[in-house]
């Protein structure tokens, strides 16, 4: 059974920083593709950033470029999402998911860890 289980959300305030962590397992997580994928109360999906399979490229959506930095651990089966400057606006509930690396296409998430950005 693939499972995919995020931690690492909060309360931060603006300009603040967050490490999400996504542990994975029921499937081999080195031969898939992953991206963090979010969804504002009341929006759809946003496709946030993606990582191929070795971890040798990388790919951010505008909105969080510069921002955040999404990298995995193979030997650990685990991605990571580093969330620096964070804005109001990245409130959200934050899903990993098995996937393009460059685009949500409906595969495998998990439950989600919130990320509330709040003075």
């Amino acid at each position: 059974e693939v499972q995919l289980v995020e931690s690492g959300g909060g309360l931060v305030q603006p300009g603040g920083s967050l490490r999400l962590s996504c542990k994975t397992s029921g499937f081999t997580f080195h031969w898939y593709d992953m991206s963090w994928v979010r969804q504002a109360p009341g929006k759809g999906l946003e496709w946030v950033s993606g990582i191929t399979s070795g971890g040798y490229s990388t790919y951010y959506a505008d909105s969080v470029k510069g921002r955040f930095t999404i990298s995995r651990d193979n030997a650990k089966n685990t991605l990571y999402l580093q969330l620096n400057s964070l804005k109001t606006e990245d409130t959200a509930m934050y899903y990993c998911a098995r996937s393009s690396a460059r685009s949500y296409d409906n595969g495998y998430r998990g439950q989600g860890t919130q990320v509330t950005v709040s003075s």
